[in-house]
């Protein structure tokens, strides 16, 4: 190549730097210049001493949108020199993945050098188009570097899993967003040069508003600073939120953060802590969570964690869940929120779901236990000359409503499945099954 050709090629990749979105140019070119994932970047972390060795492993990194996935992958790829090649999932298929894993083995027999491929969102591979990859892979052709928004073990193919090692970046905390800003808003080389000023408050809303999302701040940021050189103002408070248009929720209806969504949800309610539940329950209304998924889940809670401590929970829920399906959202909302204060405020008593656990595993460990004959139904002629029903009392004929029988099969020791609490409206439950079991002679239930 001449220095022409290199004069016009520099010139090139200038342009293309500068017409790049703000987040692209900002794109740190060293683990120095990495905002957050301290985890991952520490010095005795296993990812930096990856990175620092320059010994290339195939990994996959697992995260939320936003936490410097791409950029990592770079870094690998940088620090062992190899060739980096991109693909994604959404746009790519199997004949991509074979021209890249043939180029690769080209390179690597031409000149030694080694391939890493990036393979955004592969996740959303089929597990042939995953199996693709396994031959390149354990080969040693291609350093592969998946980056996953899901949990990888539920979405990535085991043979890949397998001889990957998994590294888990996590949201930016609203101090390093903050840093971040700063810095692409006065860096003069790639960032803004200082132009337009920003307000401190301007930062932490844009910091706070972002869910530790640094492309979306970055993002965000440039769309302020166009905003404010055309009104000749600087970025305030208002043009963050005008940049943004609405509060971002951090929200993924089929990934992880669905399930630790509903998980807080519901240890809110079981920790009796009322406000806590409220956030959650909005959080997933907002973000547009099926509202009937979470009203199911209020359901299941009213009897498995508040039980008999307030019997009329389940009816609260219940009638929660046909609101929803009555009048649906947004009206619905007030429904859901009433039952949410009384199952989260209400008594609580798992006293139900360790029923159901006893129950069954006695069901289980007994399943040829014959019903007792004088409990089997004598439908037919002559059965009761074969002693079948012959001995049952009835209890409505004792002043008492009980009468001691035997009603568990023989040799079935399932006296006390049901162990009340002491807690609200069970506390009556309680004592009227104490009075039953002396009168049935059964042992204290503890």
């Amino acid at each position: 190549m001449s220095a022409q050709d290199d004069l016009f090629a520099g010139q090139r990749a200038e342009r293309r730097q500068t017409a790049a979105p703000l987040a692209a140019r900002m794109r740190p070119t060293n683990l120095d210049e990495v905002v957050g994932q301290r985890h991952l970047l520490g010095p005795d972390a296993a990812f930096r001493s990856v990175v620092d060795s320059g010994r290339l492993v195939s990994m996959i990194l697992w995260g939320p949108p936003g936490t410097g996935k791409t950029t990592l992958a770079r870094l690998v790829a940088s620090s062992g020199r190899a060739r980096f090649e991109q693909l994604s999932a959404v746009s790519a298929g199997v004949k991509d993945v074979r021209e890249v894993l043939a180029g690769a083995s080209q390179r690597l027999e031409d000149s030694g050098a080694r391939t890493v491929l990036f393979l955004d969102e592969i996740h959303r591979f089929t597990k042939s188009q995953q199996d693709a990859l396994l031959p390149g892979v354990e080969d040693g052709i291609v350093i592969l570097i998946g980056a996953t928004t899901e949990n990888p073990f539920f979405e990535v193919n085991s043979p890949l899993i397998s001889r990957s090692t998994i590294f888990r970046t996590e949201p930016l905390s609203e101090q390093e967003v903050a840093e971040l800003v700063k810095r692409a808003h006065e860096d003069g080389m790639r960032g803004l040069g200082g132009e337009p000023t920003i307000t401190e408050d301007a930062v932490e809303a844009l910091a706070e508003r972002v869910g530790g999302d640094a492309r979306l701040a970055l993002t965000a940021l440039e769309v302020a600073a166009a905003i404010a050189v055309g009104r000749a103002e600087p970025i305030e408070v208002d043009t963050v939120a005008e940049a943004l248009q609405r509060r971002v929720i951090r929200y993924d209806k089929g990934g992880d953060r669905h399930y630790d969504v509903i998980s807080a949800f519901i240890k809110s309610m079981r920790g009796s802590d009322v406000d806590a539940s409220l956030y959650w329950l909005h959080t997933m209304l907002n973000a547009g969570e099926d509202p009937k998924f979470v009203a199911r889940r209020m359901i299941i809670f009213a009897s498995e964690d508040v039980g008999l401590a307030d019997p009329s929970a389940l009816g609260v829920a219940v009638d929660a869940f046909r609101a929803l399906e009555v009048i649906g959202l947004p009206e619905a909302s007030f429904a859901l929120t009433q039952a949410v204060i009384h199952l989260a405020a209400a008594p609580k008593s798992n006293s139900v779901k360790e029923a159901i656990g006893r129950t069954v595993a006695a069901v289980e460990g007994s399943t040829t236990a014959p019903v007792p004959p004088h409990l089997r139904s004598a439908a037919y002629e002559g059965e009761r000359d074969l002693g079948i029903g012959v001995g049952y009392r009835y209890p409505h004929d004792d002043p008492r409503g009980v009468i001691a029988q035997q009603y568990l099969p023989e040799g079935v020791r399932a006296d006390r499945l049901y162990v009340p609490r002491r807690h609200g409206a069970e506390k009556e439950t309680a004592e009227r099954v104490r009075v039953v079991d002396d009168v049935l002679g059964k042992p204290p239930r503890q």
